[in-house]
This record gives structure tokens, C-alpha cells and sequence, in this order.
């Protein structure tokens, strides 16, 4: 059994289902996931995007639902007995999932260490109790869970293996755009919440970055949940923005794009990988905010800066999130080969730190799954 809450954990969750089915064929699946992990074989309980929610206010009108659907995650669980239960990232829902499976007689495992090196590093201690391992996607996240008891493995990060080399000029062709005029990938994040805090700010940015590059063009790739928020959002940019879904779209949107502008997240390691030089900015309302200045203890959000511990990549966040400062920031790469070559060079040394010792991160992953569901639930 898999549950996953967003779409970043639906293409985790997806890579490890294939790697099991070839490794255990015959296998079988139920829990919690999105179109990808459909596709692998999985009809899930229940709507994974009625779970992607981010942030302390905007999760307060959905309670109702999660509560619903975490007594659906639970039922089925304890009907079916899974040989093991792998819950993918959604802290949140997932650590209450896994509370209330104590007694269960099937191992959990949970994938997707969450970011105790960034803030509330309580939660590794209060996850220990209740998961059975941890699969870590960070090299240096297993101490800080074997300290108190977790067992947890570097996988390694599921955008090494990605294949995210596009088209770019087959990009450009469909589309309409010339060979010289300047593309911004424009990516505003995968949750409603994100996309109403960080269009408007990335559209003035767009605005102000417009008459310093003649025929500039933007492409906002974005999931099919949101595409129709999405369009009615860029529809009166003052340059044209082409809105494309699906995994293909976005790879030849990477390849033609000279620079990007996105939200922080799993994306950024995505535009490393690609060779796509970026700006990061992002928002979140003004409680998360005052809250996040007082708890988050790391300097970067960019997981390409805390790789390297310096910022390789313009953050621009919270307070200075502002249409004046990315758009600043997003010219030095629009314009400046240097400043391009030099991010570059850091992203692929961060991208070459993701790797785990051996093998993909799926197959890592699905290794350390059987051997976890061979051993049944460890004493605690």
C-alpha cells in the first residue's frame, strides 16, 4: 500500500511501483496517488489533490475532507494488511496515517525524510515511534534520524534519473516562437494556494522584465488540476504565455527556455538537471509568514544552495519576494552569459551529490522496501 499528497510524491511514488514490479513480479498495489501512479496499477481511495494542501491557514476549510479521507487510508489499511505501507512525503497526513497503524502487524516506511535540518527538528524523534525505516533523498539527512532510533536510508534523489532532455526547437516551432526571441519558463508551483500567492507577483515581474527584452515569451508549464486557474491567471500578462501540461510539454519548454522563474520546490532540481538557469521566488500568506521567520533555522531554500551551502541560485522569499527583485535577478541570466555558465557549472555539482552509491533512487528504494516488508515491523 502507497499514499502520496501531492504530485511530486505521485512521481516518486510511481518510479518505486515500477521498480517493484520488477523486482517482485506479480505484486499488487491500493492506497493513495495521482494520475502517475494510476498508471503504474494503483486505483486510488480517494482524490490525491483533496490532500495537496500547503500552509497553516489554507489547510483550516479542508479539514472536514482530510478527516474523511484519512478514516478511509486507515479502514482499508487495516482490512487489506499490506505486507508493508510506504507513505510518500505529506508529512502532515501521513504521520497521523501512520499514528494510527500502531498496532498494525505490517511495517511502515515512510519516503521522503522531512526537512528537520530546516525547522522543527523535534519531528525526527516523533517520527521514530512510528515508522519502521525512512528512505532519504537528501546525502546528508540519515544522521539526523539515526540519532533517535529511525533507521534511514540515502536513496538517492528521483531527479537523477529523470529524463528530462526536450526539444527545444521543436518547442519553439509548435508554438509559434523564433529562434532569437528570448523564452521564461515561468513554474508557480503545483498546489491552488501557491499559484494565487506567486501569478500575481510573477506576472508583475514579467511586466517589468517585458521592455528590456523585445518579444519576450513565456512558458508556464503547470498539472492538469490547475491549468484552468493557471490560464485565467496569465490571460492578461503583457506578453505572450503559452500554458502546456504533461511531462514531454515541459521537458521541450526546458530545452527552449533561455532562463526560468520558479517556485521553490522539487522543480528547482528539475531546471538544474535540465541545464535551465533560474530565479527562485516564493510567498506565503502573512500568519505562515511571521511563522516562518521565526522557526525555519536554514539560510537557502534552494535545495541546489543547500547542497552546496552558498547560494549558486538567486533566492528571492518571503518579504523580498517582490516583482522588483526577481525581475533584477531574472535579467543577469536573460542577458548575461557568464552568470548563466557559472549557475550551471554549481547545479551540476549539486545534481552529481544526488546520486546514491549503485544503482537509480527507485531501485535503491525498492531494495530497502522488500528487505523492510521481508523483516515485518522492527521492536520498539
Amino acid at each position: 500500500m502507497l499514499v502520496a499528497g501531492e504530485p511530486s510524491g505521485d512521481l516518486l511514488g510511481a518510479a518505486l511501483m515500477r521498480a517493484l514490479k520488477v523486482r517482485s513480479p506479480g505484486i499488487t498495489f491500493s492506497g493513495i496517488g495521482g494520475p502517475q501512479m494510476e498508471g503504474e496499477g494503483m486505483a486510488s481511495l480517494v482524490p490525491m489533490a483533496d490532500l495537496a494542501i500547503m500552509g497553516l491557514v489554507e489547510i483550516l476549510p479542508r479539514l472536514r475532507t482530510l478527516r474523511r479521507h484519512m478514516e478511509t487510508a486507515v479502514t482499508t489499511a487495516l482490512a487489506r494488511e499490506p505486507d508493508a505501507l510506504v507513505t510518500i512525503d505529506s508529512p502532515g497526513f501521513n504521520l497521523r496515517l501512520a499514528t494510527r497503524l500502531a498496532t498494525a502487524r505490517f511495517p511502515v516506511i515512510h519516503f521522503v525524510a522531512p526537512s528537520v535540518w530546516a525547522w522543527k527538528p523535534r519531528r525526527a524523534a516523533k517520527m521514530a515511534p512510528h515508522f519502521d525505516h525512512l528512505l532519504a533523498l537528501l546525502p546528508f539527512e540519515p544522521p539526523y534520524f539515526s540519532a533517535v532510533g529511525l533507521p534511514c536510508t540515502f536513496v538517492g534523489h528521483p531527479v537523477v534519473e529523470r529524463n528530462l532532455r526536450g526539444d527545444g526547437p521543436a518547442f519553439r516551432l509548435r508554438h509559434g516562437i523564433a529562434a532569437d526571441v528570448p523564452l521564461l519558463v515561468v513554474l508557480p508551483g503545483s498546489r491552488r494556494s501557491e499559484i494565487g500567492r506567486l501569478l500575481p507577483v510573477f506576472g508583475e515581474t514579467v511586466r517589468l522584465l517585458a521592455p528590456a527584452h523585445p518579444g519576450l515569451t513565456v512558458a508556464v508549464p503547470t498539472l492538469p488540476h490547475i491549468e484552468r486557474d493557471v490560464r485565467a491567471a496569465v490571460a492578461s500578462w503583457p506578453v505572450p504565455a503559452i500554458v502546456t501540461t504533461g511531462e514531454m510539454e515541459k521537458a521541450d519548454a526546458f530545452a527552449a527556455a533561455r532562463a526560468a522563474l520558479a517556485a521553490s520546490g522539487t522543480v528547482s532540481l528539475e531546471l538544474a538537471r535540465a541545464g535551465v538557469p533560474m530565479v527562485i521566488g516564493y510567498r506565503f500568506n502573512a500568519f505562515t509568514t511571521w511563522l516562518v521567520k521565526r522557526l525555519v533555522k536554514v539560510k537557502w531554500v534552494s535545495l541546489v544552495n543547500l547542497i552546496l551551502n552558498r547560494e549558486a541560485i538567486p533566492e528571492r522569499i518571503l518579504d523580498n519576494c517582490t516583482a522588483e527583485k526577481l525581475a533584477a535577478e531574472t535579467t543577469h541570466l536573460l542577458a548575461d552569459g557568464a552568470a548563466r555558465a557559472r549557475q550551471l557549472d554549481d547545479a551540476g555539482a549539486a545534481i552529481a551529490a544526488l546520486r546514491p552509491p549503485g544503482g537509480q533512487p527507485s531501485q535503491r528504494a525498492a531494495d530497502v522496501v522488500l528487505q523492510v516488508a521481508a523483516q515485518g515491523r522492527r521492536p520498539r
